[in-house]
């Protein structure tokens, strides 16, 4: 009878516990991730919140360290199979930032980073077009280019040193040579090009929309991009930024750029006596974040690199780890990590946990240490186990600041490497953990300090994926996912996730297989799963 359960608490009323009219339901991350186990993102599901707020008005715009912010919080991985400067270029236009590897020379790393960082925050800027100086000869530029048609010319950009930066000369074009007859040896193309006084150009200062304008104006093909000191910076492409503009969707965030307006670029490096040259090589051309790579950071080299770095380039953004527990990222934290990357095992091509027993369930870390780090003002990366928008959603609502990504972006345009067909037809790149036999012969094996190992023990497995297009489609998409499901849960941004997650005011519980199984596609006999 009602008078038998006495007064009770109040309709709708919330107690201190978390119960609402005395039932528990849901529960805290403190409470689930303190029961000692480990769960990954599959494991882990949040309850809905209160909605209030339309999803496009979701910010996801989040600290990457501690003076870098990105309006989109998603990186791709320093592997050499997902960041080259194409990569680079692409994920900062979109407002992430890519980090190129350096299972490379340290020349070969730092002319990447100088070619992502050439290229204009602009769309229809292709990222490494053709310069020249005017002393070239055509029969040299067509040897240069291998052109199996000397009559049809790409558009040649001409400065006086051959580069971008140099002082615009001129344009050399198909109309510029076509009807050009006899020995073509000695003929040097500032004989034969279009001058720049005759050229139309926008001035990159002025924006991305009046370059736009002076393009359309213009009626052709492109116009080149200078400086307000007659630099070359780039040159704007009408069939490129047609493709971009109207065949992809419009990129999530604005691009991310340093304090001189160019695209924000990262790297990796080691923790050797030669990686402090490989540094320095970086640092003179513009890297603005370095990523000490170890699959276990927790190291007296990473201590000591994180010193010199900040002794020596105190403005240089460092991000330290791997670490999956708070006690690694203390000892990170007080050498001067500028942010911390959290993962160990948990990729798609990483088999650590399987052959060395060591490392932690995704989902447990990124909540351990994210919630010592952030005592201490240091964002957190969530780096591996990123299978879909859906972890996206519970790495940034568990307290990362971002997530990296390396299977994700394999197989896109953008990543390193050329395009084969399978037996079936199917089109695939190569992806391969830095830990496998494969890279490791290419010296990624400092990343797992066995360099001076004589038997090299893999921990990751080389692939293929299929072709995912180009992340000009694929970032907006999770962007706006990830939006959604914010939306679903109650936050209307990355900071009130986090504020959520801290109050206790988001609520989560841990899924049974059968559970897992049900909120996927089942029961179907057949099905095509687009993502957008």
């Amino acid at each position: 009878r009602p008078s038998d359960r006495g007064p009770g608490p109040a309709r709708g009323r919330m107690e201190a516990n978390g119960e609402r009219d005395g039932v528990m339901d849901g529960y805290t991350a403190k409470r689930v991730f303190t029961m000692g186990y480990t769960y990954t993102y599959d494991d882990v599901i949040l309850h809905p919140g209160h909605i209030d707020f339309a999803a496009h008005d979701v910010s996801l715009a989040s600290k990457l360290s501690k003076n870098i912010t990105l309006s989109v919080p998603i990186l791709s991985s320093p592997m050499d199979t997902v960041t080259g400067a194409d990569m680079a270029a692409a994920m900062a236009q979109q407002g992430g930032m890519g980090f190129i590897h350096y299972n490379n020379t340290i020349e070969e790393q730092a002319q990447a980073v100088a070619l992502a960082k050439s290229c204009p925050a602009f769309l229809g800027c292709p990222l490494e077009p053709i310069v020249v100086t005017p002393e070239t000869t055509l029969k040299d530029l067509e040897a240069e280019l291998d052109l199996s048609d000397s009559s049809r010319y790409p558009s040649v950009l001409v400065t006086d040193t051959g580069r971008i930066g140099g002082a615009l000369k001129g344009v050399l074009t198909t109309s510029d040579v076509d009807l050009l007859t006899g020995d073509k040896v000695s003929i040097k193309i500032s004989d034969v090009m279009t001058k720049a006084a005759d050229l139309v150009s926008a001035c990159v200062e002025d924006g991305e929309a009046s370059a736009r304008d002076v393009l359309a104006k213009s009626k052709k093909g492109r116009v080149p991009l200078l400086s307000k000191s007659s630099a070359l910076v780039g040159v704007m492409e009408r069939e490129l930024l047609k493709q971009q503009l109207f065949g992809c969707p419009a990129a999530a965030g604005v691009p991310t750029v340093n304090s001189t307006g160019k695209l924000c670029v990262g790297c990796a490096i080691g923790t050797r006596e030669n990686d402090k040259l490989r540094l320095a090589a970086l640092v003179k051309e513009g890297v603005d974040a370095i990523i000490l790579d170890s699959s276990q950071g927790d190291s007296v080299y990473q201590l000591n690199m994180i010193k010199h770095v900040k002794a020596t380039y105190p403005d240089l953004q460092v991000i330290a780890g791997n670490v999956v527990t708070s006690n690694q990222a203390s000892r990170l934290i007080q050498a001067g990590a500028d942010a911390l990357r959290v993962g160990m095992g948990s990729g798609s091509i990483c088999t650590t946990q399987e052959v060395c027993a060591v490392g932690r369930g995704q989902a447990t870390a990124v909540y351990h240490t994210s919630r010592y780090a952030s005592m201490h003002g240091v964002p957190v990366i969530a780096d591996g186990g990123i299978q879909n928008s859906g972890h996206i959603v519970k790495a940034l609502s568990l307290g990362a600041s971002t997530v990296m990504c390396g299977s994700m972006l394999a197989g896109t345009h953008e990543s390193p490497g050329k395009y084969m067909l399978t037996g079936d037809g199917q089109r695939v790149k190569v992806y391969r953990g830095m830990g496998s036999l494969d890279a490791m012969k290419k010296g990624s094996s400092t990343r797992y300090l066995g360099e001076a190992q004589k038997i090299q023990i893999a921990q990751g497995v080389s692939g293929t994926v299929r072709d995912k297009g180009s992340v000009r489609n694929l970032i907006p998409f999770l962007a706006q996912a990830a939006k959604q499901g914010f939306q679903d849960f109650g936050a209307s941004s990355t900071e009130a996730a986090h504020r959520m997650l801290e109050d206790g005011s988001l609520k989560m519980e841990v899924r049974s297989g059968a559970a897992q199984h049900e909120g996927g596609v089942h029961d179907m006999h057949s099905f095509e799963k687009k993502r957008w």
